[in-house]
């Protein structure tokens, strides 16, 4: 959720913490605060605003802030309207420590109210204040052990606090005694240490080290470190020092540009093209020898041969794009799979099955209800110590320098580059690519279709690119032309059927995200199980109605729709049957197995059109954040 950024060395701190938050404002922008050791006197200087990071940037252009170590973060709030004295950076009662967290202290409460009856007296409703409050006590605990005041003793002072937190977390610390030091640790919260020549820099994600270094070192969990000009010091839970090699940025996480777009959401879609002709490089792999193609992964799919079930652990759009992938995998490759919600997963897992591959799908790789369901599924197959019900694990993400990069030993990279629109579109179609990669690789171990069957598939994929361009040319516009009579409108239904119907959840979902307008989408034959009293004139009814084997049924059920006064739009090809709706999004006609690909670029468009036209913050709505680290 949070964005922190911290930074150490011979630089003033101001520039580096604004420039990194700016690269992080995805991550929550209900408030923005930073805190930087003055050179001068070593007093600690706080400043922070409510609202977007803008207003931080305006208030500190009026001083003059000098100082070489300081942290920063962008919020997004948990505990605490979004009020500037719930703002990050937090203090203790002597405007010495500074801390700033991306998480939730789970027991807080219990702190919180312990440290009041000692006499602190707290200034938000926050549960990281207790944070600077503990680690005070704690160094004045080491003072009568007459030890220095130094990075070291702050070091310990924080280690000391953060046994007794329960959550997850991830911190930065100052402490005014310790001038040129920075703490920060880590615990199911990302953390990136970037190193630099004599000084560092240490942020919740990599968009905000790019600029001041190629060199990152991702923080293992339950790790903390201290930084100074001179180094870093890295120890694990039992204290030990750490000692690894650094890793260089991928070259896609380098430059974010918004070239000509209004908006980064708007690019985004445009790129989803180029996104599918990558992936059709880099995974669909001819032998020259046999002529077959083949999906290229990472790792060694000899395994996928005992697989006799599959369970996808996911939420939100990736949820989406997981339903998308159970379709394919029951359909085309004759594998039972279920998705279950992450976050339900964990408190009401299903019955232990043998030969079971575990999916987890999250674009950041740091949506904490998806590793959390990950982990307790590892350790309780674990636990049994029965072979065939090992865990078996495969991780679909776009960043491999993630926690779930270093959970999971098979990772499915779906190469979308950075994505810094809040609502997800091609790091959902990179998503559902993924899955085609799999569907086709179990349907070649598995024998569930054909040759031909397999090599159809992958053929209409390769010829996806220059189809997606025309569509999303064409559809760039008419949506630009209806987003207009959705002005008034309050509530939109999404019906869709078989592999489609996800589709249906995902266009809702995108319409409620930026637009905020209410939108339901359902399974188009439950229609008239209930939803069908919601329909009346100021309902529009929009449809995916694709040919094949569900086509005639659907029409049935926008006809039901249209019966009850509802503007019906139909995301359709124009062919017999399409006439009923009153506003057509054509499509081409395709196989049906790949019309998610074509049906969702039409919904993505007109949301956001329709946000745009009404003048909303497309990239940042409000109350979300890009990536969820907290339950």
């Amino acid at each position: 959720m949070c964005g922190i950024v911290a930074v150490t060395g011979y630089r003033k701190a101001l520039p580096l913490l604004i420039n990194g938050l700016e690269k992080l404002e995805y991550r929550g922008y209900d408030s923005a605060g930073i805190a930087i050791i003055n050179s001068d006197n070593n007093n600690l200087i706080c400043n922070k605003s409510e609202g977007k990071l803008i207003n931080l940037i305006n208030n500190v252009s009026k001083q003059e802030i000098i100082g070489k170590v300081g942290i920063g973060h962008t919020r997004w709030a948990t505990h605490g309207k979004p009020e500037v004295r719930n703002a990050h950076p937090h203090l203790d009662s002597s405007g010495k420590v500074a801390v700033v967290q991306n998480g939730i202290i789970e027991n807080y409460l219990d702190l919180r109210n312990k440290l009041e009856r000692e006499g602190v007296n707290f200034t938000s409703d926050t549960d990281t204040e207790v944070i600077p409050h503990l680690i005070k006590k704690e160094l004045n605990n080491l003072k009568t052990l007459n030890l220095e005041d130094s990075g070291s003793t702050l070091l310990v002072a924080v280690r000391n606090v953060i046994s007794d937190l329960e959550g997850a977390y991830a911190l930065a610390v100052l402490w005014a005694d310790a001038p040129d030091a920075l703490v920060v640790a880590r615990r199911q919260a990302p953390l990136i240490i970037g190193l630099g020549e004599g000084e560092f820099i240490c942020a919740s994600d990599t968009p905000a080290i790019a600029n001041f270094t190629q060199t990152i070192l991702p923080m293992e969990d339950e790790e903390i470190g201290l930084l100074t000009p001179l180094g870093i010091e890295l120890y694990d839970s039992n204290n030990e020092r750490q000692y690894r090699n650094p890793i260089s940025l991928k070259s896609s996480e380098l430059v974010v540009d918004k070239k000509n777009f209004r908006h980064y959401m708007h690019k985004e879609i445009y790129e989803q093209p180029d996104l599918t002709r990558n992936w059709i490089n880099k995974y669909l792999i001819k032998n020259n020898e046999t002529g077959t193609i083949k999906v290229n992964y990472s790792f060694d799919t000899h395994f996928f041969k005992d697989i006799e079930r599959i369970q996808i652990l996911a939420c939100g759009t990736s949820r989406h794009a997981s339903m998308v992938g159970r379709y394919l995998l029951e359909q085309f490759s004759d594998i039972p799979t279920d998705v279950f919600y992450a976050s339900e997963f964990r408190y009401s897992p299903p019955p232990v099955l043998p030969n079971t591959l575990t999916i987890g799908v999250t674009q950041s790789g740091e949506t904490a209800d998806t590793l959390a369901a990950l982990d307790m599924e590892i350790k309780r197959r674990e636990e049994l110590k029965n072979e065939l019900c090992k865990p078996n694990l495969i991780a679909i993400t776009n960043r491999l320098d993630s926690s779930i990069g270093r959970q999971i030993p098979n990772i499915i990279d779906i190469s979308a580059g950075i994505e810094i629109g809040v609502a997800a579109t091609k790091t959902f179609f990179g998503q559902l690519l993924s899955f085609y990669g799999l569907a086709i690789t179990f349907a070649q171990i598995k024998k569930s279709k054909t040759d031909s069957e397999i090599n159809q598939l992958i053929s209409n994929l390769e010829k996806l690119p220059p189809l997606l361009e025309d569509i999303v040319n064409q559809h760039n516009e008419i949506s630009e032309k209806l987003a207009h009579d959705f002005s008034d409108i309050k509530d939109v239904i999404f019906l869709g059927r078989g592999i489609n119907y996800p589709i249906a959840l995902e266009g809702a979902l995108k319409l409620k995200e930026i637009s905020y307008i209410h939108a339901a989408g359902y399974p188009a034959g439950e229609m008239k199980h209930g939803p069908i009293a919601l329909l009346e004139k100021k309902v529009p009814v929009i449809s995916i109605a694709t040919p094949g084997k569900v086509f005639e049924k659907v029409i049935s059920n926008a006809q039901e729709a249209k019966a009850r006064d509802s503007y019906l739009i139909g995301i359709a090809p124009r062919c017999e049957g399409t006439e009923i709706f009153d506003y057509l999004m054509p499509l081409p006609i395709s196989d049906e197995w790949l019309s998610p690909l074509l049906s969702v670029i039409p919904l993505q468009l007109l949301s956001y059109h329709i946000a745009a036209h009404r003048g909303l913050d497309v990239d940042q709505p409000r109350n979300l954040a890009k990536s969820v680290t907290v339950e």
